[in-house]
């Protein structure tokens, strides 16, 4: 017997993340935080070990009157002017022409989510990197689609030939494609597209489209921590390239660029070569989102359109302090695994490093041996991610010649 519906997968979830950090904690209990690596967290952390938590966005938000805090948002697609300035922030400084639409969604992974789900009918495949974040796979599984994984790099690029033969594949069984790249800052990997590459990719999505619809999800959580911050919108020009037939869906979440991940607040933009294609996409968006979650946080909304404009230079100037620091941190790390011969994917800018572990056996048991000598980190398909957002400079340091040690004795 079971109270649930036939069709759903009923495997305990494995949050394989949570229960890492927890081993994290206990180890920095026992032994004393100085002794132990937490490479695990994918928050940003300041160098003294904890969380960061901009005060140009939390002091505005403190000074939001009570009662606009708990207040129902302007529509459930979200206020207005928050919809305006997430596409004036994302979208307009790239110079896109294309037609579009704002839906305020909980957190990025609301966009991501709705898309998922008012996209593709349940059976059909959804084409993912096959190094990915784990809640792509998850979400999937739970709206009963299959998944498809194209391999993420040939050599030090982006594979678009395995994109290529992955969406062929696809759809010779269905008649439509939704495809996911993250990017830039691909969580786990920090790789980002060059804008040529973005080219290559929108031309064959074009190709496609002559035979099928197509739906890009564009996953950029972490565009604002770009280390080339004003050319990080630059590529979003190449979607004007689409055909008619080809739709462009971008998930942006405000829980990483104005670290605020417990207030969830994103949004999906909708872009289109027409209106008639955007308001078609709005509407069912807009139904699944008031039957889904009704409402984004009110204050949430309004907090950033304040940051980002009324606030911008106060904003601006302490995250750029951060995304220095960021890119201190993954300097060290990435000149010393070059200097001892770790291998990692070929990483460009964000939060994470993957050590490129080809046999996921071999990773597993790497795993282990770093936490015995505790190194905390997250195993990832066919790889170790290292928080280098959450490690202080100090922790950085000698971290990739350690890892290299512990791979040679399994190796």
């Amino acid at each position: 017997m079971s109270f649930v519906k036939e069709k759903v997968n009923t495997t305990p979830i494995e949050d394989t993340v949570f229960a890492i950090v927890k081993k994290a904690k206990e180890a920095k209990a026992a032994v004393g935080a100085e002794k132990v690596v937490d490479a695990t967290i994918g928050s940003l952390y300041n160098e003294e070990g904890t969380i960061v938590a901009f005060e140009s966005v939390f002091t505005p938000y403190d000074h939001i009157a009570k009662e606009t805090k708990a207040a129902y948002a302007g529509s459930f697609v979200g206020n207005d002017s928050y919809r305006q300035q997430v596409y004036d922030w994302i979208v307009k400084p790239s110079g896109s022409t294309l037609a579009h639409s704002v839906i305020a969604t909980p957190g990025g992974t609301g966009a991501v989510a709705i898309t998922l789900s008012e996209i593709l009918d349940e059976g059909e495949t959804v084409i993912l990197p096959e190094i990915a974040w784990g809640s792509y796979k998850l979400m999937a599984t739970m709206d009963n689609l299959n998944v498809a994984t194209y391999a993420l790099f040939e050599e030090d690029h982006f594979n678009l030939t395995s994109l290529k033969q992955v969406c062929r594949q696809v759809m010779e069984k269905q008649q439509k494609l939704l495809i996911v790249i993250n990017d830039p800052c691909h969580n786990p990997t920090g790789y980002s597209l060059s804008k040529e590459e973005w080219q290559e990719v929108v031309a064959f999505l074009n190709a496609c489209a002559k035979e099928v619809p197509i739906v890009l999800l564009n996953d950029i959580a972490y565009i604002d921590y770009a280390y080339d911050l004003p050319h990080s919108r630059d590529y979003i020009k190449t979607f004007d390239e689409f055909s008619d037939n080809v739709f462009g869906i971008i998930a942006f979440s405000c829980s990483k660029s104005l670290t605020s991940y417990g207030l969830r607040c994103g949004a999906a933009i909708l872009l289109g070569k027409s209106e008639e294609a955007v308001r078609g996409v709005e509407i069912v968006f807009e139904k699944a989102a008031r039957a889904t979650w009704s409402n984004v946080p009110n204050a949430a909304m309004d907090n950033f359109t304040f940051v980002t404009t009324k606030n911008y230079d106060a904003y601006m100037k302490e995250k750029d302090g951060y995304v220095k620091l960021l890119k201190q941190r993954s300097d060290i790390f990435t000149s010393e695994a070059d200097a001892c011969g770790l291998a990692y994917y070929p990483y460009k800018e964000g939060f994470f490093v993957t050590v490129a572990i080809s046999d996921n056996k071999v990773r597993d048991s790497y795993h282990e041996k770093l936490m015995e000598q505790h190194i905390y980190t997250v195993k990832v398909n066919k790889g170790i991610r290292v928080a280098v957002c959450s490690l202080s400079v100090a922790k950085c340091k000698g971290l990739a010649k350690r890892m290299k040690d512990i791979l040679d004795t399994i190796e």
